[in-house]
């Protein structure tokens, strides 16, 4: 059976492929990679200065437990009490796609997350998908916000808890 070509068009425009992307998309989504790698090493080095650099002033976030949180500073905060309570938490986001609409300064990004820690004698490790919205702030790109969705937990209690 074949699909009607007004299907097919409109698959292929819901979702360009890299190569349909112009140049100057093609070099903001490598930056927009490269600063998700900087900020996930500045979390590997537990650097709460380089993990905030990719941060917008108004950054919010929904956690994978549900909790929300707004403004950069606040969200510094934070994960410095995490790098306190867990001295070996690890976070590394994978991106998958990135896409940009350069008309407004904005770009989307959607991939795969891994948390992992100990807690008491148990390994922590939680994975999931999440999506972060990049917008460019003063000519420089930076996280607006991030939304992140649990799909797998193993290892303590943390696992078996259900957010509040």
């Amino acid at each position: 059976m074949r699909m009607p070509r007004h299907l097919v068009l409109a698959l292929l425009l819901a979702a360009p492929p890299a190569w349909c992307q112009s140049a100057a998309d093609r070099r903001t989504a490598a930056e927009i990679r490269r600063l998700r790698a900087s900020s996930n090493a500045a979390i590997a080095k537990h650097d709460t200065s380089g993990f905030g650099a990719i941060l917008a002033p108004d950054f919010s976030i929904v956690t994978s437990y549900s909790n929300h949180e707004s403004g950069r500073d606040n969200h510094v905060r934070s994960i410095a009490q995490t790098f306190a309570s867990r001295p070996d938490v690890v976070y590394v986001r994978t991106p998958d796609d990135v896409r940009v609409f350069a008309p407004w300064g904005m770009a989307s990004e959607q991939g795969r997350w891994t948390g992992s820690w100990t807690d008491g004698a148990s390994k922590v490790r939680i994975t999931g998908s999440y999506f972060a919205k990049w917008r460019k702030v003063n000519g420089a790109w930076r996280v607006e916000g991030e939304t992140y969705v649990p799909e797998s937990c193993t290892g303590g209690p943390y696992c078996t808890t259900p957010p509040r």
